[in-house]
């Protein structure tokens, strides 16, 4: 994806909702990628009926209170999401990750919430924001589809995205040992 392309597609949304993309940040040996949590791996929730005044705001605090207390922000207000590979939207992504396809759908990106944000939004559902904060390279269940693809063969899946599963997966077992 060019970097105007990428700019408008992902970017630009992230900034609308209030988060700024900090290019390069992640850590090596970050897991690399998420798919398949059970109920067991979330950290928490909230709801609202839809009629609820001011619904936007409600929820928008609720989000902050959540990612504080289950540790998704930093002291700096940064936190990881997966944003998609190539040129694809964030629509485009989500057909795909609920198509069936076992492609890596994303990478990870960290990001920082701004002073001024509505993750919940107008701009929420364009922004990549994800469903699930929690700690998933404790999740049985997400390891347990990781080492699913690094054993089953599939037209779609990768062989690179294949390999750095493996790695991933073979480095966290040794230093587990």
């Amino acid at each position: 994806m060019g970097v105007r392309e990428r700019e408008r597609k992902v970017y630009g949304p992230l900034r609308r909702a209030g988060l700024e993309v900090i290019p390069n940040a992640v850590p090596d040996g970050t897991m690399p990628f998420v798919l398949g949590y059970g109920a067991e791996d979330v950290t928490g929730g909230f709801s609202h009926r839809y009629d609820t005044p001011p619904l936007v705001e409600r929820l928008n605090a609720d989000w902050y209170d959540l990612a504080v207390s289950s540790g998704l922000l930093d002291h700096r207000r940064e936190f990881p999401v997966q944003l998609p590979q190539g040129t694809r939207t964030h629509r485009a992504a989500l057909r795909n990750l609920h198509g069936g396809s076992h492609t890596a759908p994303a990478v990870w990106t960290r990001v920082r919430l701004l002073e001024r944000w509505d993750i919940m939004g107008r701009d929420a559902a364009s922004a990549f924001l994800g469903v699930h904060a929690g700690h998933p390279d404790r999740s049985a269940n997400i390891l347990r589809h990781l080492e699913w693809i690094t054993l089953h063969d599939s037209l779609y899946v990768h062989r690179e995205f294949k390999q750095r599963i493996a790695a991933w997966l073979a480095d966290r077992r040794r230093s587990a040992a």
